[in-house]
């Protein structure tokens, strides 16, 4: 008796297998690297003809970790990267401490960028992202298939992503130097010590009660709304961002009506964001101390002291930015009561406002 072929519409369809974590990212590490991982540290060291313990600094340097002599953990473009940095200070083009500093600074941008990157990606590929942030995918980490096709994206996308990376770093690299040729020109200083910035802080209220609400998935697409929102808004004014640190961002700008506008647009765009809560910034002008892309000294100490104490939803600067303010039109900074900063003293506090009648420049969409 022959048996009947099954109706089309009864078969139900068999899922594609998931790929195998391990296969998958050794195709990807082919795919990045060029060939797999086959050589020891003595053996890249001498292929590459640099000291062992040279190797290892280097090695070190990228952030990477500490392997055995006979691991083989090293691939050509390993060796490829040795050489170039090697050839750097063979050929006196800079010191060897100069070198490895370079590569340190290289690795903690590069590392900070590529966890960014594959976060983004992987949020992209799953469905409903806002819907996690109304609690039904309280999920930290990606399916294993959305961390598959992320990983894929990643991989395909990588050469023509590249170009982009090197053209966005010679564009701040270019805007880095103009700055420090600036602050060195002795017509634009008084004191050689340090440059003279508008330093903020923006700080998110109430954040603790939000934390106690929210997942870990929640809680870090929050923050990184309020990342993206804060850098748009800085950015669009020529402002810098030194550094977020969950709830706060600390920003900088060499003129005060831009730092003023700054801090008065992230209070605004935080406000109609519903997913955001309300922000309030502080700001000061001063010298500052600048080194490894970060700022210090009292001005930063005072900013941050400053917004410590600033009401919900508003800016309070410091008397050297009230005093600038005073030459610029469409701000206005009406002295509040003096308060005692913990490491700063007594100071008189400003609350910074448009002037009225003055029209808000348009803010940046919020990230989707």
């Amino acid at each position: 008796m022959t048996q009947a072929e099954p109706d089309p519409e009864d078969v139900v369809p068999v899922p594609p297998a998931e790929p195998a974590a391990g296969d998958l990212a050794a195709r990807i590490e082919r795919s990045l690297l060029g060939r797999p991982a086959s050589m020891a540290r003595a053996e890249v060291s001498e292929s590459a003809g640099v000291d062992p313990v040279a190797a290892r600094r280097f090695w070190h340097a990228m952030g990477f970790q500490v392997v055995e002599d006979d691991e083989a953990m090293f691939t050509e473009a390993d060796r490829e990267a040795l050489r170039r940095v090697t050839d750097l200070v063979r050929h006196g083009a800079v010191s060897e401490e100069l070198a490895y500093g370079m590569t340190r600074a290289f690795a903690r941008t590069a590392d900070r960028l590529a966890v960014w990157q594959t976060q983004l990606v992987a949020e992209s590929l799953t469905p409903d992202p806002l819907e996690e942030l109304e609690g039904k995918d309280t999920r930290s980490v990606p399916e294993p298939r959305i961390a598959a096709d992320a990983a894929n994206l990643l991989s395909r996308t990588v050469d023509e992503v590249e170009p982009l990376l090197v053209y966005v770093w010679r564009r701040h690299l270019t805007n880095a130097i103009q700055r420090m040729l600036a602050d060195a020109d002795p017509a634009v200083r008084s004191d050689p010590s340090a440059p003279v910035r508008a330093v903020g802080f923006a700080d998110l209220v109430s954040f603790t009660s939000f934390v106690r609400r929210m997942s870990e998935r929640q809680l870090a697409r929050l923050v990184q709304r309020f990342e993206l929102l804060a850098s748009d808004v800085v950015a669009e004014h020529g402002g810098r961002v030194i550094k977020t640190v969950g709830d706060e961002v600390l920003f900088v700008h060499t003129e005060v009506a831009a730092a003023s506008a700054i801090a008065l647009d992230l209070v605004d765009a935080m406000a109609e964001d519903e997913l955001i809560p309300p922000v309030r910034v502080g700001l000061a002008r001063g010298r500052v101390v600048s080194r490894l892309g970060d700022v210090f000294g009292v001005t930063v100490n005072k900013a941050s002291r400053i917004t410590a104490v600033t009401p919900s939803g508003s800016v309070y600067v410091d008397e050297s930015m009230a005093a600038a303010l005073r030459s610029v039109s469409g701000f206005t900074a009406t002295e509040r009561r003096r308060r005692t900063l913990r490491g700063i003293g007594t100071v008189t506090l400003h609350e910074l406002r448009r002037a009225p009648g003055g029209r808000r420049p348009t803010a940046p969409e919020p990230p989707a």
